[in-house]
């Protein structure tokens, strides 16, 4: 015997205009006060969630991870999760009944003298003095004259002494 009440429930109904009775239930304990859109997108979140999880099972390999530790099983996920987000702003970007021209970029965040860390300086001093000794060219056979192959003999069944098996 309970000895407190439970939460009031409220049964959702999904009873689609073509069919002849519902197809789904649900029972929520949501407030009394929430809209019924909201009521919707709530509900249907799990459906969502449960389309994420099996997308990153399927289509960026988060179901195929074999290591044996915890700390690269979390690397494998974030950076499958990373993948999908970066999916999914892009699939938000560019809307599939969307002009079939893609918009025009713009500008470049990069600024105008941006040098990557570990380039070369395109404006230091050369130094001739340090080139001084090339790198030797590495042995190399001609190839001009290749060897010829062996041919195999023929064998002739009437003579007995040119049938052996030959290899190469």
């Amino acid at each position: 015997m309970l000895s407190e009440l439970r939460a009031e429930e409220w049964l959702l109904i999904e009873w689609p205009e073509d069919e002849t009775e519902p197809t789904k239930y649900w029972f929520s304990t949501l407030s009394e006060d929430v809209a019924f859109d909201r009521l919707i997108d709530l509900t249907k979140l799990r459906w969502r969630i449960e389309r994420d999880y099996q997308e990153l099972k399927q289509e960026l390999g988060l179901g195929d991870y074999e290591g044996r530790g915890w700390r690269g099983f979390h690397h494998h996920a974030t950076l499958c999760i990373a993948a999908y987000g970066f999916l999914i702003a892009e699939r938000g970007a560019i809307p599939p009944s969307g002009p079939p021209s893609s918009p025009q970029l713009s500008r470049s965040a990069i600024p105008q003298g941006y040098r990557p860390r570990g380039a070369a300086d395109p404006t230091r001093t050369p130094h001739p003095e340090l080139d001084r000794h090339h790198a030797a060219t590495p042995h190399r056979r001609s190839r001009q004259d290749p060897p010829e192959m062996p041919l195999l003999q023929r064998a002739d069944p009437q003579n007995g002494k040119n049938s052996r098996l030959l290899t190469q």
